[in-house]
């Protein structure tokens, strides 16, 4: 994985190597806020929490900070050709804590505008992943590890499940 550099404090963020060790998430939202390059602006305090990094190493940081590398190109292809055509995406996404640990959550995105209807940026929101919608994405993901194009039902929709 490259490395991963805040585009404000110039820092670059330090993580530990992949652990296969889960934890689970408890519950909650994580929301964070990202400008249309993909920066994160702005991440709750769950998800500083969840992943482990601070307020100063995530703001400033890009979208894929907390990619998990078991997790297929694709599924983030489609995600961005969803939002860029300014439509909600869904899907469960396997993310890595900054502890090199990792953790599953049903996540949900959509394009933010400004007061002159333009794009501006994107929302994100994470819930809580059901132990079966985990197991049959770990299954798929090992078998779609390298491909860059994937049709699923739990992807590039732009309906709210």
């Amino acid at each position: 994985m490259s490395e991963i550099v805040n585009t404000y404090t110039h820092k670059v963020i330090d993580r530990a190597p992949v652990i296969d060790v889960e934890v689970e998430f408890d519950g909650g939202v994580m929301i964070t806020e990202t400008n249309s390059s993909g920066i994160i602006i702005f991440a709750n305090r769950k998800f500083r929490e969840t992943t482990g990094y601070t307020r100063d190493e995530i703001v400033g940081s890009p979208h894929n900070i907390n990619r998990h590398p078991d997790m297929p190109r694709g599924v983030f292809k489609g995600l961005w050709q969803t939002i860029k055509d300014g439509k909600i995406w869904h899907g469960y996404v396997k993310n890595r804590r900054k502890d090199g640990k990792f953790y599953w959550v049903l996540m949900f995105i959509k394009p933010k505008y400004d007061a002159e209807g333009k794009s501006c940026g994107y929302i994100a929101a994470r819930k809580v992943a059901s132990k079966e919608a985990i197991k049959e994405m770990e299954d798929y993901y090992k078998a779609l590890k390298d491909d860059i194009h994937i049709d699923h039902k739990f992807f590039a929709c732009n309906e709210l499940i």
